[in-house]
């Protein structure tokens, strides 16, 4: 879609599916592997002129919310975010989401919002990885789970523009993996014991370590799971 929206001047809400995509590129440069037309790999695109550039973690939190949303509506096991944009289901990842930004002066023109979720896939090359079908023992319907899940967007993403970014924030943390619990995290060639209590509007993790608040970005701390 990146290639597509400038040219074409496609709408805000537009989406475009993958229907055969067998890998997405995710955060660090990790790959996810998928197979093709057993999950939901697609772009939405935004044109979010009312958020500053400072705030655009804004839009991971409203897209994670959104996919929390709609798994936790299909009662499955322990739904959490994992820090920053990553959805997993008992541990284990189910969802991963990539945001692409586009910068005017100060503002967000546009964003492209891209989204693998595992559905019918019961296969994959590691095992920290589950779908709903494995959870469920059973398959899906591609385009009914589609539209749920746009619903539950479309939700999130009309409370950032109505100005409801603390219930966003609040809502994220109550969802993050490990908030307020001790974790064991990477940085570098180290591991250390901290405890998530924050994130930064910057989308910066504060970890509590020996006593004292550190903001890490993305490249810089990772779980140990």
């Amino acid at each position: 879609m990146q290639e597509m929206a400038p040219k074409s001047a496609l709408p805000e809400g537009t989406v475009v599916i993958t229907a055969n995509q067998f890998a997405g590129r995710g955060q660090r440069g990790n790959t996810w592997h998928v197979a093709a037309g057993m999950n939901l790999t697609f772009s939405i695109l935004l044109k979010p002129t009312f958020l500053e550039v400072r705030k655009q973690f804004d839009l991971t939190m409203i897209a994670s919310l959104a996919v929390f949303d709609y798994l936790t509506n299909h009662q499955m096991g322990a739904v959490k975010i994992k820090w920053p944009n990553d959805i997993l289901v008992d541990r284990k990842k189910i969802c991963g989401i990539l945001i692409e930004n586009s910068i005017q002066g100060e503002t967000i023109s546009q964003s492209i919002v891209g989204i693998g979720l595992n559905i019918n896939q019961t296969e994959f090359p590691i095992s920290t990885a589950t779908s709903l079908s494995l959870v469920f023992d059973k398959s899906f319907d591609l385009n009914e789970e589609l539209n749920l899940l746009l619903e539950k967007f479309e939700k999130r993403y009309l409370q950032l523009r109505s100005g409801k970014q603390q219930e966003l924030k609040k809502a994220y943390l109550q969802s993050l993996l490990g908030i307020n619990q001790s974790q064991t995290f990477r940085s570098g060639d180290q591991e250390f014991e901290g405890t998530i209590i924050d994130v930064k509007d910057s989308g910066e993790l504060i970890v509590r370590v020996l006593g004292e608040e550190k903001p890490f970005s993305l490249k810089e701390i990772s779980f140990v799971l």
